[in-house]
């Protein structure tokens, strides 16, 4: 696929092909994701002789260029971390940059724009001596190759990438059973307000449960209020989490498949605004959070996961930031039960709702590692009380076992620096109490979290 026509394997849970040429590779990345990335670095760890992918990291591309060096060192450094974690080190990387062109622009010169990014991705593995087998840009339809000399399988003005599903990646992905489940911006759109005439009454609803909720769970509340509290909360999500007992209605009366957005309606439509403001609210209490977080398994995961959606999308502004539950709960619910493309969204989503949210941080991080959640899952079963003590007590032999990569080749003066932490303007919530903002006070938009492998639209998510 290079100048020297290195091949690599994929293996999709079942099927093994192998990729020759960059457009292959290429056409492979959904598939390796589970959605169509944008505005995205990825990185793919590749194993054994035949270069075997592994795992995979993911993160918005930096508007700014100040920001790539410490982009590409940071990524280079996770995927090597984490896939020491899992299995061993790579014995080589591939990457990719994926960016449509801006207003004016064409695929080529984005092509142009980011080819010192590319080469940063390149230097920043190299030190790690980590060989980059290649890396491609895809915009606009087209693959470029910033590591293929040959113009014949890589012209200056790149190459068409392949119909959707007509490659042989994708028949082994659908004899797999992987679905592609479409665009990263869709994905998170799924989670998000949609901005209807609706969400005026949603946020009205929202300001008359603050009002009355806030003062029974903040600090120094009556525990007894606080019980209660709970208790209808828990009695109230569980009939909701009834009424998502059936599966989507998928196929119209007239026979045709519906779309994302009928289906969405649906959903939204057996959640009022008060009976959502009143979970909203309620799950800012830990502990039921926490009791919820068992909805987890078979049938009942998966009505979950609709139900946070929908909470997650209700709230509306300034309640942004109450949204770090739902989306916690969705994407815990996702992971759970094996949809983790969905799980990384939904947790990278709730990072940029909320960086300090704990359970989210711990989860994000089992995920992206690729952990078993079966060692939480078993916490929850046996009634631990606090979620986020599961969570930590569940990925500890992980944190046992730290590489060393950091070491090699280091550079003067000690590690290379982070990815500036965002939403530093963000509401500090109190550590161990749920922080609920009394009615009216306006969210804090927090900017982008801080990178982390997988799931995230912009220059950094929590870690």
């Amino acid at each position: 696929m290079n100048a020297n026509h290195h091949e690599i394997s994929a293996s999709a849970r079942g099927p093994q092909i192998t990729l020759r040429s960059p457009s292959e590779l290429a056409d492979a990345l959904p598939f390796v994701l589970g959605f169509h990335p944008s505005d995205s670095v990825v990185l793919v760890a590749l194993h054994g002789e035949n270069g075997r992918f592994g795992g995979r990291i993911r993160v918005g591309i930096p508007r700014s260029p100040g920001e790539w060096d410490a982009t590409a060192d940071n990524l280079a450094e996770c995927l090597v971390e984490a896939s020491a974690q899992r299995t061993a080190p790579p014995d080589g990387i591939v990457g990719f940059l994926c960016q449509d062109p801006g207003p004016g622009e064409t695929a080529r010169e984005v092509h142009e724009r980011l080819r010192p990014l590319a080469q940063r991705l390149r230097t920043a593995c190299g030190v790690l001596d980590i060989p980059v087998y290649e890396v491609l840009c895809i915009s606009d339809g087209r693959h470029f190759s910033y590591c293929c000399p040959d113009i014949r399988c890589c012209p200056p003005e790149g190459t068409p990438l392949s119909l959707g599903g007509t490659s042989a990646t994708a028949a082994a992905a659908v004899y797999a059973g992987i679905e592609v489940r479409g665009t990263l911006r869709e994905m998170e759109a799924s989670f998000r307000p949609t901005g209807a005439p609706g969400d005026a009454r949603q946020r009205l609803a929202l300001d008359a449960a603050a009002a009355e909720i806030v003062p029974r769970v903040v600090d120094g509340a009556d525990e007894h209020g606080r019980a209660r509290l709970r208790e209808a909360t828990l009695a109230l999500a569980g009939r909701l989490l009834g009424r998502f007992a059936e599966p989507p209605r998928r196929i119209g009366e007239d026979g045709a498949r519906r779309g994302r957005a009928a289906i969405e309606a649906d959903d939204d439509a057996r959640v009022d605004p008060g009976e959502a403001a009143a979970v909203i609210l309620g799950l800012q209490d830990r502990a039921t959070r926490d009791h919820l977080a068992a909805w987890m398994e078979g049938p009942e995961g998966a009505a979950a996961v609709r139900l946070w959606r929908v909470l997650a999308r209700r709230c509306v502004a300034p309640y942004e930031e109450y949204a770090a539950a739902p989306l916690t709960l969705a994407g815990w619910a996702s992971w759970s039960t094996g949809d983790e493309p969905t799980a990384r969204v939904a947790l990278g989503l709730a990072l940029r709702a909320d960086p300090e949210y704990v359970f989210a941080r711990l989860l994000h991080q089992a995920c992206n590692q690729g952990l078993d959640p079966e060692s939480l899952r078993s916490c929850l079963r046996q009634g631990r009380e606090s979620l986020a003590e599961a969570g930590k007590a569940a990925l500890e032999p992980a944190r046992r076992v730290r590489t060393r990569t950091r070491t090699r080749g280091a550079r003067p003066g000690g590690p290379r620096p982070a990815l500036p932490r965002a939403g530093r303007g963000a509401t500090r919530r109190g550590r161990g109490t749920p922080g609920v903002r009394p009615a009216g006070r306006a969210a804090t938009r927090p900017g982008n979290p801080a990178p982390h492998p997988g799931g995230r639209r912009g220059t950094r998510s929590g870690r």
